[in-house]
Order: structure tokens, then sequence, then C-alpha cells
């Protein structure tokens, strides 16, 4: 049998889907965001092949962070325009799964777009980036980012300047993640020695468990104020 917690949980997360799957709007965004991005680094790379080759990880990386911006973004201030963050307040819930519920979709969302963008980089920069090592560290750095980025877009979600304040506030606190996934990936993709292999995303791990009882512990506060 289902508990509250997990039912509330899944609720937000099937609210957030179904809301998606009618507009469309979010991963669409993020999606054409982030093919833009990468279709200008791929051209400004052109020139330079071993600069193109060591630059693939930092092109994916500051691709999907700035992609999951975006779409944290759009994500919170929906909630806000439909007042769907006050009733779920207002509802006899845990907060903190209200939190979870946010964070499951906004991960979901952030996965997606990252699954897209492998094949894409794997034509144009003419390197294989669909691999299960890949994936993995994908899955890992965006759950950090995830977990980091819901809390704060609800911190700034009732600011005039959340567009630009999100990502000014989110950046510096999410640079050990987004430094350990690049060498993690570039480890895997330059074949380097196992301690290498092994290291980083290790430290992925540790940094996911550190954002997320963080965020566990303060959101509640946050989402009060």
């Amino acid at each position: 049998m289902k508990t509250p917690f997990l039912r509330t949980v899944l609720a937000i997360v099937r609210k957030d889907l179904r809301a998606e799957l009618r507009s469309r709007e979010l991963v669409s965004s993020m999606a054409l965001f982030a093919l833009l991005s990468i279709l200008i680094f791929s051209f400004a790379l052109e020139l330079d092949r071993e600069a193109r080759e060591s630059a693939i990880s930092g092109v994916l990386w500051v691709t999907v962070i700035y992609a999951s911006t975006i779409g944290l973004n759009r994500s919170m201030a929906m909630e806000r325009e439909q007042a769907n963050l006050d009733g779920m307040l207002i509802a006899p819930v845990d907060r903190t799964a209200v939190f979870f519920g946010k964070l499951a979709g906004n991960l979901i969302f952030a996965i997606v777009v990252g699954l897209i963008l492998l094949p894409i980089m794997t034509i144009l920069y003419n390197k294989t980036l669909v691999l299960p090592d890949v994936i993995g560290v994908l899955l890992l750095g965006t759950i950090g980012f995830s977990t980091v980025g819901t809390l704060l877009a609800t911190m700034t979600v009732q600011t005039r300047a959340r567009e630009s304040l999100l990502p000014i506030v989110m950046l510096p606190i999410t640079l050990p993640m987004m430094l350990a996934a690049v060498r993690a990936t570039t480890g895997i993709l330059n074949a380097s020695p196992q301690d290498d292999g092994v290291t980083w995303p290790q430290i992925l791990i540790i940094l996911d468990v550190i954002y997320l009882a963080a965020s566990f512990l303060l959101f509640e506060y946050v989402i009060e104020e």
C-alpha cells in the first residue's frame, strides 16, 4: 500500500507530466535551446579539431545545465501563475513530499533533454557519446543539479528577476558538480586509467547526497518564507 508521502510525490509528478504532454512547452523549449547551443559550439570549434575533441564534455554539460535552468525557471513560474504552489501548501501534505515531487518532474525533463543531446552530439562531433558510463554520469550530474535547482527556483520564483537571478545564484553552488561531471565524462571518452573513471563518479555520488540532504532540510523553511 502506498504511503501518503509516496502518493503525494507521484501525484505531483503525474500532474507535471500531464501538463507537459498537453502543452509540450517545457521540454521543447529546453531541447531547442540545447540544440542551438551545440550547433553554435560545433561551428565555433570547427577549425580546431583537437580543441573540438577536448571540449566535447564541457559543451555537453554547459548545454545541459543551461537548458535545465530554463526548465526549472519555467516549471516554477507555471506553478506560481496557476497558483498550484499555493494549493499544495494549503493541502495537508508533507512539505518535503512537494519538494521530491517537483524534483522528480524536473529531473525527468532534464534527463530527457540530455538523452536527446547524446546521439545528436555523436553525429556533430564524430565522437561516440551514447555509452552506458556516459549515461550513468549524466544521471548522477542531473540529479545533483536538479536538486539544487528545485530548491533555489522555489526561492527565486517570487522575485521579478527570477530568469536572471536563478542562474546567478545556482551556478556557483553547482560548480563542483559541473567540474566533477565534466572530468568524469572526459575520463570515460578518453579511456583514462581506472582511477579517473572511478574517482569522479564517486565524487558525483557524494555531492548528490550532500545536495539532497541540504535541500531536504532547507525546503520547508524556504517554501514557508
